[in-house]
């Protein structure tokens, strides 16, 4: 169905996309139509239009970003073109959304959202049921279309092409497979949808097989297959046309806990080995951590925070970003004096606390919120300066760690996690909490909505 105004699929076209033939056929097919690619070079060559030498040089800039080019700009020529960068397909492409916007009658799913994902790295999608995650991965497939906003890969202008026509490979949460066909037929389907030769398919398929290690299985269906085996043969039908995008929606929430650990390290290895380009959309806040290079926080159609795991574990940008990722404690405090580097704070019952920032501009003087890790503190059965006293409440042995439950005077809950070791405290003991060697607090105002 050709598409107009620049803009994917509506819903009423979704249907002829879902399911297996989506995956298989309609969202991993290669491009058969023009394309502009992110290529100085070829810009200079007269290989692109002029639109996208302007975007590309202000992109590089950091300037800002200029009108792409449409997907039918230099027809013919771009096509050459990319047969040119076929080769790099191993070294990964890169991935533009602009000022994406999706709604649903009067209900906003996505709210102008800009991300931009590094050529071969592993970007989750992280947040809550409802935040738009799911929908951000399907603009980019094309399956939904958006009401205002860009999809660029490499540079190129996509929102008007379909599905099929994007090459990307998408690897959904229930498999998607085809019932009645072989692990092998499964696999095969994309590459023999887009007419290529028998002597190719036969080989890609047998190399693919390989590689998720079910060559042995390649004659079995579906239903003959556990749950991780099915989820390799989605993984190896998605990659049989050679996307330049990997989606991976939901791809391990099938699974039991050993395996979905499993199934991680075996997708990091192939998308590390291949090179590959890869969107993660995860509710599963240590999936995210263990799997992908950058993270997207999102919550309410728009992304919180985007950075790497430890920076946004370490430094959280709200107070939302740090409860969702990780177990944090909430203490009310009152910032007495601030200076780059450090502040002094005044806890309930009194008091004193000097803690490192890494925040700058420092905090103002008044009423803040203190956010630290559980393993951010220690106890001690000693009073001293710059420890607070707290009520010590259930303890629990997990592995070669006790995680513990305690009250600040104010009643404020806390958890903390120390070595295991020794007999465990009494509960309802006195002890008294400190900051441990390296720990990071991070200070918010009082009244932001976590």
């Amino acid at each position: 169905m050709p598409l107009r105004g620049g803009r994917g699929l509506g819903r009423s076209d979704l249907a002829g996309h879902a399911g297996a033939s989506a995956a298989a056929s309609g969202s991993t097919s290669g491009w058969n139509g023009p394309q502009c690619l992110g290529d100085g070079q070829n810009c200079r060559r007269g290989v692109q239009s002029r639109r996208l030498a302007i975007f590309l040089q202000a992109r590089a800039r950091g300037t800002g970003v200029a009108y792409p080019p449409t997907a039918t700009e230099g027809t013919g020529l771009l096509e050459r073109a990319f047969a040119d960068t076929a080769a790099a397909t191993s070294r990964g492409h890169t991935l533009d959304v602009l000022g994406l916007t999706v709604r649903y009658g009067g209900f906003t799913a996505l709210d102008a959202v800009d991300l931009s994902v590094r050529a071969g790295e592993v970007l989750a999608l992280l947040g809550p049921s409802g935040c738009g995650k799911t929908t951000l991965l399907r603009s980019v497939a094309g399956f939904v279309r958006p009401a205002a906003g860009r999809v660029l890969i490499d540079g190129a202008a996509v929102d008007m092409l379909p599905p099929n026509r994007r090459r990307v490979g998408i690897v959904f949460q229930n498999y998607a497979l085809f019932p009645h066909m072989t692990v092998a037929d499964n696999v095969a389907y994309g590459p023999r949808a887009r007419g290529e030769p028998r002597a190719r398919v036969s080989a890609r398929v047998a190399e693919l097989l390989e590689m998720v290690q079910l060559s042995p299985l390649r004659d079995r269906r579906p239903r003959q297959l556990s749950g991780g085996q099915q989820q390799r043969v989605a993984l190896a039908r998605a990659l049989a046309t050679e996307p330049s995008i990997l989606l991976l929606d939901e791809p391990f929430a099938a699974l039991d806990r050993s395996l979905r650990l499993d199934m991680q390290i075996e997708v990091k290895r192939l998308q590390r080995g291949l090179g590959l380009t890869a969107i993660l959309v995860t509710h599963d806040q240590d999936e995210a951590m263990s799997v992908a290079d950058r993270i997207a926080v999102m919550r309410g159609g728009r992304i919180e925070q985007l950075g790497t795991p430890v920076e946004v574990y370490d430094r959280p940008r709200t107070p939302f970003v740090a409860g969702f990722i990780g177990t944090t404690n909430r203490l009310p405090c009152t910032v007495r004096t601030a200076a780059p580097g450090e502040a002094t704070l005044s806890l309930p019952g009194g008091a004193e606390l000097s803690v490192p920032l890494d925040a700058a501009p420092p905090p103002p003087p008044g009423p803040a919120l203190l956010i630290l890790r559980p393993e951010a503190l220690t106890l001690h059965d000693e009073a001293a300066p710059g420890r607070f006293p707290v009520e010590l409440g259930l303890a629990v042995p997990l592995g070669g760690q006790t995680v513990r439950e305690a009250r600040a005077v104010d009643g404020t809950p806390l958890r903390l996690t120390e070595p295991r070791q020794g007999a465990i405290r009494d509960l309802g003991a006195r002890a008294w909490c400190g900051l441990a060697p390296g720990a990071r607090p991070v200070i918010f105002p009082p009244n932001e909505e976590a």
